[in-house]
């Protein structure tokens, strides 16, 4: 298990500055993991959650609907769903009434792209906690923010 102040060999003025440090550090940590994860896949973990969020729509959405629902606030979603879409994992659906207007569908090839991938990565990062202490974590981030 890791260590903060061995990790980044610092002393810290008090707990509260020691956590707030430790949430930073690990969130990039969690992001180094998910980059590396997502590489065989070619593709990113702003791009799978872009993946995930049409696929339990069930129904093309709005940009903007799916920018609200991302994970990570990207100012680069509509990049990213570029890229989504020259693959051919997601498809641009103009609106017939407003051309103004587009929507976004997942494609088949997005959908088995999803179905291949194994849901290990979420299972491997927090192996080291108890259900219990998941719901813990969870609950003061909650109260955190």
């Amino acid at each position: 298990m890791g260590d903060l102040a061995k990790d980044i060999n610092s002393k810290f003025e008090n707990n509260r500055v020691k956590a707030l440090l430790n949430i930073i550090y690990t969130a990039n940590w969690i992001n180094s993991c998910q980059n590396e994860f997502f590489k065989d896949y070619g593709i990113s973990p702003q791009q799978y959650n872009i993946l995930r969020i049409l696929r339990g729509a069930g129904e093309p959405l709005k940009v903007q609907v799916i920018k609200d629902r991302m994970l990570e606030r990207s100012p680069n979603a509509t990049r990213l769903m570029d890229k989504l879409c020259s693959k051919n994992y997601i498809e641009r659906l103009p609106s017939e009434h407003d051309r103004r207007v587009v929507k976004i569908a997942i494609t088949e090839e997005g959908k088995d792209l999803l179905k291949s991938i194994p849901n290990k990565i979420n299972k491997e990062l927090l192996k080291n906690l108890s259900e219990k202490e998941a719901e813990q974590l969870s609950n003061l981030l909650d109260k955190m923010r």
